[in-house]
């Protein structure tokens, strides 16, 4: 299958639910490229942003994952190239 790039957009509402987040990113590792993340202290939140390079179904997975914490929600959006 051939290898994607897509960016995550993860917003963190529940700091209960980082820890989980970042055993998840750990578990796809191989496929990241990178991640930055923000704090928002005025709005009591965090910004992550997680770029990728994998197959389809591996990002899908991911998202997925990241999609069923608590408190924390996420966008996918895939590169044309």
């Amino acid at each position: 299958m051939e290898n994607r790039v897509a960016i995550i957009g993860i917003v963190v509402e529940n700091p209960n639910s980082v820890d989980k987040l970042n055993d998840i990113l750990h578990e796809f590792a191989q496929y990241i490229i990178g991640r930055m993340g923000l704090p928002y202290r005025q709005k009591n939140i965090a910004i992550i942003s997680v770029v990728l390079d994998a197959p389809q179904d591996i990002i899908s997975a991911l998202s997925g994952k990241i999609g069923n914490l608590d408190g924390i929600s996420s966008k996918t959006l895939f590169a044309n190239a």
